[in-house]
């Protein structure tokens, strides 16, 4: 840990003297022309019914409808069975692995409920109305089946380490589910390019924006320019470097033994005060579901037309939930268990919980009103705030402290997924785990201080690419996937409405008395 702190005191002292060259005029200069590019690339449109919609949400939009249908609608009749599997589990706890299926879940969830559960919502909700939120839901419903998927294929084809950890995601079923499919041609460039995405994303996305943005919040909370806190950003972003130092050197146990206690905190919290909205308007209960269910297929003219709110709705949903960008299934790989399906179903609960919080915002924000006053405006954070202000004047103190702790899950989450990504690139070792690690904890310093506008593009554009080596690796070994939950079915009777011709009985091969006669003798002779 000393070293840490030494990289992170050095580093501090450059990024003064980077700062008195006014190191935001380069980046906006040389670096925000070079993101822009590369977003416009990746986030290519389409104009759609009066919206303009990236190719790639389409992409993952597609298979999400792909693997509902294929898999027979397991959001439905498999999510009982995923919350068994979390709050019921078997008392052996059983398998190989790192984690209990609950602690990988609060892990997957830490990083994927985040600031857009608050302020996400908000801003689709401005763009294309009340009815964008339905279609967050409908969006997370999709997204169910994808992390099955996707959870299910990195525990079947984890790596168990010498010292005892795991490592697994999409970038280890790329490498080795592809080849045995005689496709190395294929999974070999795919699982390379999968990890350098993940590491860029992880740094800026899942570091350095989120570390801005809850500095941000925290200084202007604290009075902004005229407060104490005014030109401190440096020492928030130091505090959380120091913190996730101390968490991640660790490794996945200690990871999770931080997630799932923040995780179901910060649920709490945000989830009080939501709840506190809607109980306090609950006569309005029913004419806000009936108006952002009306407004979702007949919205009023300022938001534009229906598919507007289809697509701010959906866009959202995926960005929020992250289903089909393989992030999650990094860390879903180390749980304890001998059946990669089961994790599959204990992944369902991830885009739900994430919809869930989404909803919730959006009734906050709908039951109140304040949509109305910020028609067309891309205001995020303020318009949750304002809403639930309404019924807690207190909320946008309490909303500092709720960002820090979001940020700090976020943070934590992407370290290991950055890490597991590196250690694919580079090798297994204590000293190359700690190289990302010292590189990880000094971009959350360089992200509390500097403008990172200039990247913010690029940041959406790499997390959200991560997708298209993901899904084709997905539909390649869906086949197996399928066969393999057929299996698991029959043994556990699950979907017996749907799946009837999954649980029928193996067919067992009995040999005649004849047979069996002959193979004595056989064996007498021999």
């Amino acid at each position: 840990m000393n070293k840490i702190l030494i990289v992170l005191l050095t580093l501090l002292f450059n990024i003064q003297q980077a700062n008195a060259f006014n190191i935001d005029a380069f980046m906006d200069k040389n670096v925000a022309p070079v993101s822009d590019a590369v977003a416009a690339i990746i986030f290519h449109p389409v104009h759609v019914f009066g919206a303009d919609v990236p190719i790639i949400i389409f992409w993952i939009l597609f298979a999400g409808i792909f693997f509902t249908f294929y898999l027979r609608g397991i959001a439905v009749w498999g999510f009982k069975h995923a919350i068994d599997l979390v709050f019921k589990p078997k008392k052996s706890e059983d398998g190989s692995g790192e984690v209990s299926s609950f602690q990988a879940l609060m892990t997957a969830l830490s990083g994927t409920i985040g600031l857009g559960s608050i302020a996400g919502v908000a801003i689709a909700i401005s763009m294309g109305g009340p009815g964008a939120a339905f279609w967050i839901i409908v969006g997370a419903l999709l997204g169910m089946s994808l992390k099955f998927v996707e959870a299910a294929l990195a525990v079947k084809y984890r790596r168990f380490n010498l010292d005892g950890s795991i490592s697994g995601g999409p970038m280890h079923y790329m490498a080795h589910g592809l080849t045995r499919k005689k496709l190395r041609w294929l999974g070999q460039p795919l699982s390379v390019i999968f990890a350098i995405l993940c590491i860029c994303g992880g740094i800026t996305g899942g570091n350095m924006i989120q570390i801005n943005q809850a500095a941000n919040q925290f200084v202007n909370v604290c009075g902004g320019a005229n407060g104490p806190m005014h030109g401190m950003h440096w020492l928030i972003g130091l505090g959380m470097a120091i913190v996730v130092g101390l968490i991640v050197i660790g490794g996945i146990k200690n990871i999770v033994k931080v997630t799932e206690k923040i995780v179901p905190l910060k649920i709490f919290i945000y989830l009080f005060a939501a709840m506190a909205v809607i109980v306090c308007n609950f006569k309005l209960i029913p004419h806000a579901a009936w108006v952002i269910v009306k407004e979702a297929f007949k919205p009023e003219s300022v938001y534009g037309g229906m598919f507007v709110a289809m697509i701010m709705g959906l866009r959202r949903s995926v960005q929020s939930n992250e289903a089909g960008t393989g992030s999650a299934p990094i860390v879903y790989a180390t749980v304890k268990t001998d059946e990669p399906l089961s994790q599959g179903f204990v992944a369902l609960l991830d885009p739900f919980l994430t919809g869930f919080m989404c909803t919730l915002t959006a009734f906050a924000i709908v039951i109140t009103g304040v949509y109305q006053t910020h028609a067309g405006q891309t205001s995020g954070i303020e318009m949750t705030s304002d809403a639930i202000s309404s019924v807690m004047p207190f909320f946008p103190t309490l909303l500092a402290g709720i960002v820090l702790l979001y940020a700090l899950s976020t943070i934590i989450s992407w370290a290991y997924y950055g890490q597991k990504s590196w250690n694919f690139l580079f090798g297994e070792g204590k000293k190359r785990t700690l190289t990302f690690q010292f590189i990880y904890c000094g971009f959350i310093l360089i992200g509390s201080v500097l403008n990172v506008t200039s990247v913010i593009n690029i940041t959406d554009a790499m997390m959200i690419a991560m997708s298209v080596p993901n899904i084709i690796a997905m539909y390649i070994l869906a086949p197996e996937i399928k066969k393999d939950l057929a299996e698991y079915c029959r043994i556990h009777q699950l979907g017996k409405l749907i799946n009837r011709d999954w649980l029928k009985p193996a067919e067992v091969t009995v040999e005649s008395d004849e047979e069996d006669e002959v193979t004595c003798q056989i064996n007498k002779l021999s």
